[in-house]
């Protein structure tokens, strides 16, 4: 009488297989984007505010909110629920990027002397400081099915007397425009660009003001 015995070499040859590249099992993820701000600057046909020609300004660092201090680029759906995108991030640190764009922007909208970014040098002098805090900037969209969406920047400002350090104005920006495409990450960092333009216009308008007599 004879018997067959089958034996299975299958469990032996997997592992070999996945070593030799012969099996894989990973999946392809997409490459990582990075952006920046301060590049796609607004057509302004207004003017420049003669008044602040020739001062000079500090910007302070900004003050992030916790949830936005991350390279990865923020939706916001609904009311509550944010997604912090894996693939699409800032290519540099969001507060030093504001003010990086903030400065830019600030140079068209009037002529002055200086825009320093701190760090400064010690020997630095300014006729007025500017603090932000930035307390939103994201995509918005009203629900995860939704093929459309806003971009939206609010941030709380201060503009200082470098001298003794008393707060000459404060103010709040609350830009929400534009529409972007979901998933169409370049639209969503010109709109929020636009944001930083905005608030420069805030800025540059309330400085006019106090250099006004």
């Amino acid at each position: 009488m004879r018997y067959h015995i089958k034996i299975s070499y299958l469990p032996l040859l997997l592992p070999l297989l996945i070593l030799t590249g012969c099996f894989n099992l990973s999946r392809e993820e997409p490459p990582q984007q990075h952006y920046v701000l301060g590049e796609s600057q607004l057509q302004d046909n207004r003017a420049p505010a003669e008044s602040l020609a020739g001062l000079s300004v500090g910007l302070r660092r900004v003050q992030v909110a916790e949830y936005l201090n991350t390279p990865l680029i923020v939706v916001r759906h609904g009311a509550h629920a944010i997604r912090f995108s894996e693939f699409h991030r800032w290519g540099e640190g969001l507060g030093g990027g504001i003010n990086r764009a903030l400065a830019s922007h600030l140079t068209t909208r009037a002529a002055f002397e200086t825009i320093n970014v701190v760090p400064w040098s010690p020997q630095a002098r300014h006729d007025y400081l500017i603090q932000v805090r930035l307390l939103r900037f994201e995509g918005q969209v009203s629900s995860s099915s939704a093929s459309e969406g806003k971009a939206y920047l609010l941030a709380t400002w201060e503009i200082i007397n470098p001298q003794d350090g008393a707060v000459l104005a404060r103010g709040t920006t609350d830009y929400q425009g534009g529409t972007w495409a979901v998933g169409d990450y370049d639209a969503l960092v010109t709109l929020l660009d636009e944001g930083v333009g905005e608030l420069s216009d805030d800025l540059v308008a309330s400085m006019v003001g106090l250099a006004t007599p």
